[in-house]
């Protein structure tokens, strides 16, 4: 079975959402049940709910992550993950330096969609009110970059 591990630092807004987007378009192509779908951070605690304005954002996205809770990047997450895509080149640079066995098939989410390498910028960092517009911005490179995550992850099986 595939599979996509999305991160963040938090656990509690870009990776949740990107999941969120992604399961939905594995649920409109009927195949969501032949796929391992997951999200973590590179810098949280395990257990915490998704940020507000991330739950009010996704709810306006027609996506429900209020079930989600945080957790943290583990070797045993990453080794079961096909294809690893993280939201800012610090955490793909934090997770090859503790994992560098995970070089291979850890990429940004703008690397693969759009060919050009830039960070997705973390809400609780910048504070000027965006979020619906970065939660938009995720799931519509989630949406766009669907295929491509697909063919990338049932490669590296």
């Amino acid at each position: 079975m595939p599979s996509v591990l999305f991160v963040c630092t938090a656990n509690r807004f870009r990776s949740p959402l990107a999941e969120a987007a992604f399961k939905q378009c594995l649920f409109d192509d009927g195949c969501l049940e032949d796929w391992d779908v997951w999200s973590a951070g590179t810098w949280t605690e395990s257990g915490l709910p998704p940020a507000a304005a991330a739950v009010k954002a996704a709810r306006r996205l027609g996506l429900d992550i209020e079930r989600h809770r945080s957790q943290s990047i583990t070797s045993d997450l990453l080794l079961r993950s096909d294809l690893v895509i993280v939201m800012q080149a610090s955490q793909q640079e934090a997770i090859l330096v503790d994992f560098p066995h995970v070089a291979g098939k850890t990429m940004l989410l703008s690397e693969i969609v759009e060919g050009i390498a830039y960070d997705i910028p973390d809400p609780i960092e910048t504070l000027d009110g965006s979020d619906q517009e970065l939660a938009t911005v995720i799931c519509n490179l989630v949406k766009q970059g669907y295929k491509q995550i697909c063919v990338m992850a049932q490669k590296r099986r």
